[in-house]
């Protein structure tokens, strides 16, 4: 299977993940059982399959985020919930997050039920741990059992699988998690600027550093936009991605792939419509690849 046709297959299936970062029902839960809101339940309710891990580990394996930020809550949070109740908590919220959105006949659905399969196919043929902690702490969990949370579970291994083989890309590009997020933002493919800041806990100071930086390293321009140099970086950060992420999907197959694609593509279009995600948080190009 080409690996920028897996790439563009995980990218737009990203979204039926990512919700479980906004949607009220999962901090409502996160919150029930004994966390405080907003970045607790965030870096906790997402770290928590890894254990009672430091606030290192967690700047580690998040990357783009402030490890100031991160220090903030971690490793309180653990004092507060025990890991294991956080995890069982942000799937029960993933649960009611899904029934509100897609209703109880999607839920009851043979085509949801024949997506979690394929879904779990590709998961399943993710070849190791080797290199990727944080997809390591979610492939230690049981599988549920309900087709929508073996959907999201499925989706989330692939995520944190591909995640952590994109921080490797970055590594190898020698961009920081600071200058990582720059480029993806001047590039519209990831968050707008303000959004970056203030959902990563970077400062002015610090964002204005490290554009001086990347600009000593003609990767952007006196506009503050990429160079040649710099979008061919981004190339080739996106492309070692997709090659690194590429294994369960050749074990799942083109046809399967396109197949997951088209049955998860209504609920998709009903994330985007619900309000979930602020309207203004994406770039003009998000979940492109270049």
């Amino acid at each position: 299977m080409d690996v920028q046709v897996s790439g563009r297959t995980a990218r737009s299936l990203d979204l039926l993940h990512s919700l479980a970062y906004f949607a009220p029902e999962v901090e409502r839960e996160l919150v029930d059982a004994g966390l405080e809101p907003a970045w607790m339940t965030y870096f906790a309710g997402r770290a928590a399959p890894m254990g009672a891990v430091g606030a290192g580990v967690v700047a580690a394996t998040f990357y783009n985020f402030n490890p100031a930020l991160i220090e903030e809550v971690v490793p309180r949070a653990w004092k507060l919930v025990d890991p294991k109740e956080i995890t069982r908590a942000r799937y029960r919220g993933v649960d009611t997050a899904y029934r509100r959105l897609f209703g109880e006949a999607v839920i009851g659905s043979t085509e949801l039920a024949e997506a979690a399969q394929l879904a779990a196919i590709a998961a399943q043929s993710i070849p190791g741990v080797d290199g990727r902690p944080l997809y390591a702490g979610y492939a230690a969990l049981e599988w549920p059992e309900p087709p929508h949370l073996v959907l999201w579970h499925a989706l989330t291994l692939l995520r944190e699988y591909r995640g952590d083989g994109h921080i490797a890309a970055l590594q190898t590009a020698g961009l920081s998690g600071l200058e990582a997020l720059i480029t993806h933002t001047v590039a519209g493919v990831g968050p707008q600027k303000k959004f970056a800041l203030t959902r990563r806990g970077w400062t002015q100071e610090q964002w204005d550093a490290a554009v001086a930086r990347l600009h000593d390293r003609e990767l952007l321009d006196a506009r503050g936009e990429l160079t040649d140099d710099g979008r061919e970086l981004r190339e080739v950060v996106e492309d070692l991605t997709d090659e690194l992420a590429s294994a369960p999907w050749t074990g799942l197959g083109e046809d399967g792939a396109a197949r997951l694609a088209e049955l998860a593509g209504p609920w998709r279009d009903a994330v985007l419509a619900s309000g979930v995600f602020p309207q203004t948080f994406f770039g003009p190009r998000y979940g492109e690849s270049r």
